[in-house]
């Protein structure tokens, strides 16, 4: 299934929560000025709700602690002025992070399911601490967590405010913690909402509900020190200009915590480095460059000019206060071959000889650069690749 089908089937499912409406949704936010949103009314200041009894959450005093035995690690080769960034999971199976379904949470009653929400917080605000620890210890300078840390919290069903949850403001503050952990050790934080967030959408109630559910993301970002939020821009619905004139508009409506966090990357699938840049330079918009993707569906451009180009974007483009915004690419290598059946396909490791020349003129020059690598083998797959590159 292509990225504009995928797209148009989620806006029939997304759009089931529409008559919630975006004020309704930002109301249970409480995000103020910091995420530049419009002053004066209720949108941003709901009542507190009243407190009710719910099961105790028990969070331990060291967020390091309990999520189970970790062999010492081996530090990266260091790359710097490259940072080779981990992606969302972990290899290592005692670091984990906990997801629930709206099936699962719709059995059981309000209580109970405000305090499995809680348990499942608590756990992802642990485990974001500790995967912030692993990172420093290895050597890796820049995470992406997960999109999912507060699962389900934008549902139409069972959506949540995360600080009435039990525990829910000691998570809080322990994901706090873990932005502070990471921007002093200089750790790159970054978030990348998923597909279902489509900003390019025909139904404009998907729209809305794909603009709440960056709101909510930037929140998560403002929490994690995390300076980018990268989408993608959606589905060309047959006429990719008229899609990008709708993720235009709605990228402008942005409030500007938010928009001064959005990237937007090209896909395998639809929109190329060659459909999305003018738009990016238009918007003052940086461009994740995917040089997978760009393999896989090609536009005349060379991977020299592309890197030139996206680099370019993320020096004009507007910056959140006082956090990193040196360009952000994407590496992967294919799972079957490039001659393979599926070359979209991601393999568990980075083989060297895809890593894009152009990319060591940045770095020769002087420049900075955070490169996610999107490989199976997780943080094996990062050490792999720093290997090699310290190696040659």
């Amino acid at each position: 299934m292509g990225l504009a089908e995928r797209s148009a089937g989620g806006e029939q499912s997304v759009a089931r929560g529409a008559s919630r409406g975006r004020a309704a949704i930002v109301a249970s936010l409480h995000l103020g000025s910091r995420l530049g949103l419009p002053k004066g009314g209720t949108a941003l200041h709901s009542p507190v709700p009243a407190k009710t009894k719910s099961p105790a959450v028990k969070l331990p005093k060291d967020p390091a602690k309990h999520i189970g035995p970790r062999p010492a690690p081996a530090p990266l080769p260091d790359v710097r002025p490259l940072r080779l960034g981990l992606c969302c999971t972990f290899d290592d199976q005692h670091l984990n992070f906990r997801v629930a379904t709206a099936t699962h949470l719709s059995k059981l009653s309000r209580e109970g399911a405000q305090a499995k929400l809680g348990e499942i917080l608590a756990h992802n605000a642990r485990a974001m601490n500790q995967a912030i620890r692993f990172c420093d210890a290895v050597n890796i300078r820049a995470f992406r967590a997960s999109s999912r840390l507060l699962p389900l919290r934008t549902h139409p069903d069972v959506g949540y405010d995360p600080e009435s949850l039990p525990a829910g403001r000691a998570s809080v503050a322990l994901f706090r913690e873990a932005g502070r952990r990471a921007e002093d050790a200089g750790i790159r934080t970054l978030l990348h909402p998923e597909q279902i967030t489509v900003l390019s959408a025909h139904d404009p109630a998907v729209a809305a509900n794909a603009v709440d559910e960056l709101i909510h993301q930037a929140e998560m970002a403002e929490w994690l020190r995390a300076d980018t939020l990268i989408i993608h821009a959606g589905g060309g619905y047959g006429d990719k200009p008229a899609a990008l004139a709708r993720f235009a508009e709605n990228v402008r409506g942005l409030p500007s915590g938010v928009r001064d966090r959005l990237a937007v990357e090209n896909d395998d699938r639809v929109f190329t480095p060659a459909d999305l840049l003018p738009a990016c330079e238009a918007l003052r918009l940086p461009m994740v460059y995917d040089a997978h993707h760009h393999r896989v569906l090609p536009d005349g451009l060379s991977e020299d000019a592309v890197t030139r180009a996206a680099s370019a974007t993320w020096a004009e483009c507007d910056k959140p206060a006082g956090l990193p915004r040196e360009p952000v690419f994407h590496l992967s290598s294919p799972k079957e071959g490039w001659d393979g059946p599926k070359p979209h396909r991601h393999a568990d490791f980075i083989a060297p000889a895809d890593w894009p020349a152009a990319w060591d003129q940045i770095l020769s020059a002087g420049g900075q650069l955070t490169v996610e690598v999107e490989a199976k083998a997780k943080e094996r797959a990062v050490a792999r690749l720093a290997a090699a590159l310290a190696g040659r």
